[in-house]
C-alpha cells in the first residue's frame, strides 16, 4: 500500500503541531493552576488575617468581654466563605461557635465545599482548625479557632473561573488543532505540488517529450535545484535527440558527394563512357579514402562527445608537447614556405597526452592549409584568472569571415567560399578541439581579421 507525499507531509505536520499544541496547554494549564492556588493560598491568608483583626477589635477593654453581636455578624459573614470561626477565652471555655449558632447551614457549606473539591477538581485534603491568639495591650485575652478547608480551598466563583480556563484551553486547542489541519495541507499542497508537477514531467520524459520544463520554486532550494535538473535532463536529451537526427543528415549529406561521384565513375567506365584509366581509377580511389577518413573522424568524435569520455591522464610538461606538434609540422609549413615560431614557457599540467596533442595536430593542420605566406606563431602563457595556462595559434591566412565564426566548432561546418571539400577537410577537426578541451574542464575560441589571420585560443 502507498501514501501520497502530500498525506505524508500533511499527516507529520498535523501530529507535530497537535503534540506541540497539545503539551503547551498541559504545560501552561499545569503552570496557571499552580499561580492560581498560590494566588488562593495567599487570598486566605489575607481572609484568615483579616477575619482574626475584625473578630480582635470586638473586645471591649472596659468590660473585659466581646461584643456578641459583632462577632455574631463576623462569624455570619466568613461562614458563607467557608471560615467556621469560634471563640475561646484563655480558660478554654468557649464564647462563640459558628457550628452551635447555624450547624444546618454549616453542614450545607461543609458538604459543598466537599464535593467542590473531591469530586469536580479531585483534590486531596479535608477540614481542619487553627488556633489563633487574641491580644490586647502585648496579653493574651483570648484564641480564636479557624476551621477551613485545607490545604486550601476554592470558592464557587474561582471554580468557575477555572472551569472557565478549561473551557477556553480546550476550545483553543481545538481551535488550533483545526488550524493546523488547514495549514498541514496548504503546506503539504505547497511543497509536494513541485515535485508531483517533476514527476509528470519525468514520465513524459520517458514517454520522448523533451519539450517539458517544470516551472523552478526559486523560493526553495531543494525544490529549485530539483526543477532545474529535471529541466537540465529534458534539455540534454533534448540536445541529443537533434545532434541524432542532425547527425543523420550531415552523414547523409557528407556520404551523397563521395557515393555519387564514385557512382557516375563506375557506371560510365561499365557502360563504356569513360575508359577503366589509371586517371579514373585513382579519383575512384581518392574518394574512397574520403570515405574512409569521413568514418574515421566520425567515429572519434562519437568517442568522444560521450560524457563519459575516459581521459588518460598524466604529469607533462604543456610546452613540451607544443615543441613536438611544432617538430611534426615544420617541414610540411617550409614546403609552403612558412615559418613556425613558438613563443612557450615551462608549464606542468596534469592531463591526457594524446587528447590534447590531437588538439594543437587539428589547430596546426588548419593554420598551415589555410596559410599560403606569412608566419604561424604559437604562443603559451601561464593564466592568472579562472584557467593555468592560455594557447593561442596564430596565422596570417585567408581568415573566416564573420558571420561564419559562431558555426565553425559545429560538426560538417565550412565556410562558403575558401573552407570546402577542395581542401580535403571533413568538418569534424574543431568539433573534436572543442569536445576534448571541455573534457579538460576547459575552453576554445577563435577570433580573426579577414584577410589577415585568425587566431585560435585554448584555455586550460
Amino acid at each position: 500500500m502507498t501514501i501520497s507525499l502530500q498525506k505524508i507531509i500533511a499527516l507529520i505536520i498535523t501530529f507535530f503541531v497537535c503534540a506541540v499544541i497539545f503539551i503547551l496547554s498541559v504545560v501552561i494549564g499545569i503552570s496557571a493552576r499552580k499561580i492560581f492556588a498560590e494566588y488562593v493560598k495567599q487570598n486566605i491568608e489575607k481572609q484568615t488575617a483579616e477575619i482574626i483583626r475584625s473578630i480582635s477589635e470586638q473586645y471591649v477593654s472596659s468590660s473585659d468581654d466581646f461584643n456578641m453581636q459583632g462577632i455574631d455578624a463576623i462569624g455570619m459573614h466568613y461562614m458563607h466563605q467557608g471560615f467556621f470561626v469560634s471563640v475561646k477565652n484563655n480558660d478554654d471555655k468557649m464564647l462563640w461557635n459558628i457550628r452551635e449558632m447555624n450547624s444546618t447551614d454549616c453542614a450545607l457549606i461543609v458538604e459543598e465545599i466537599q464535593t467542590r473539591m473531591k469530586k469536580e477538581l479531585k483534590t486531596v485534603g479535608d477540614f481542619q482548625k487553627i488556633a489563633y491568639p487574641i491580644q490586647h495591650n502585648n496579653e493574651n485575652i483570648a484564641s480564636i479557632v479557624i476551621e477551613s478547608y485545607g490545604p486550601f480551598f476554592y470558592s464557587e466563583g474561582e471554580v468557575r473561573f477555572i472551569k472557565t480556563l478549561n473551557r477556553i484551553f480546550a476550545a483553543s486547542g481545538v481551535l488550533f488543532a483545526l488550524l493546523s489541519i488547514m495549514l498541514s495541507f496548504f503546506i503539504s499542497n505547497f511543497l509536494s505540488k513541485p515535485v508531483l508537477d517533476t514527476a509528470d514531467a519525468a514520465e513524459r520524459i520517458a514517454q520522448g517529450d523533451f519539450s517539458i520544463r517544470v516551472p523552478q520554486k526559486k523560493r526553495i532550494k531543494e525544490l529549485a535545484r530539483l526543477s532545474l535538473s529535471i529541466n537540465d535532463l529534458a534539455l540534454t536529451l533534448e540536445n541529443g535527440e537533434q545532434w541524432q537526427k542532425r547527425l543523420s543528415s550531415d552523414i547523409a549529406h557528407e556520404l551523397r558527394t563521395p557515393l555519387t561521384a564514385l557512382q557516375g565513375n563506375i557506371e560510365g567506365m561499365l557502360d563504356g563512357v569513360f575508359e577503366a584509366s589509371e586517371k579514373r581509377l585513382t579519383v575512384c580511389k581518392d574518394e574512397i579514402e574520403r570515405l574512409t577518413n569521413l568514418v574515421s573522424d566520425l567515429n572519434q568524435l562519437s568517442l568522444l562527445e560521450k560524457e563519459n569520455l575516459i581521459l588518460k591522464k598524466t604529469d607533462f610538461d604543456l610546452a613540451e608537447l607544443l615543441q613536438a606538434v611544432t617538430e611534426e609540422f615544420t617541414l610540411l609549413a617550409s614546403e609552403k614556405g612558412l615559418h613556425i615560431t613558438t613563443r612557450t614557457e615551462s608549464a606542468p599540467l596534469h592531463a591526457d597526452y594524446e587528447k590534447l596533442k590531437q588538439v594543437f595536430i587539428n589547430l596546426f593542420s588548419n593554420a598551415i592549409k589555410y596559410t599560403d605566406n606569412g608566419d604561424i606563431t604559437v604562443t603559451l602563457k601561464a593564466e592568472k584568472n579562472n584557467y593555468h595556462y592560455k594557447i593561442s595559434v596564430r596565422d596570417t591566412g585567408i581568415g573566416i569571415p564573420e558571420a561564419d565564426l559562431p558555426h565553425i566548432f559545429e560538426r560538417f561546418y565550412r565556410t562558403d567560399k575558401s573552407r570546402n571539400r577542395g581542401t580535403g577537410g571533413t568538418g569534424i577537426g574543431l568539433t573534436v578541439v572543442l569536445s576534448i578541451v571541455k573534457a579538460h574542464g576547459g575552453t576554445v575560441c577563435v577570433e580573426n581579421q579577414k584577410e589577415r589571420g585568425t587566431v585560435f585560443t585554448v584555455f586550460l
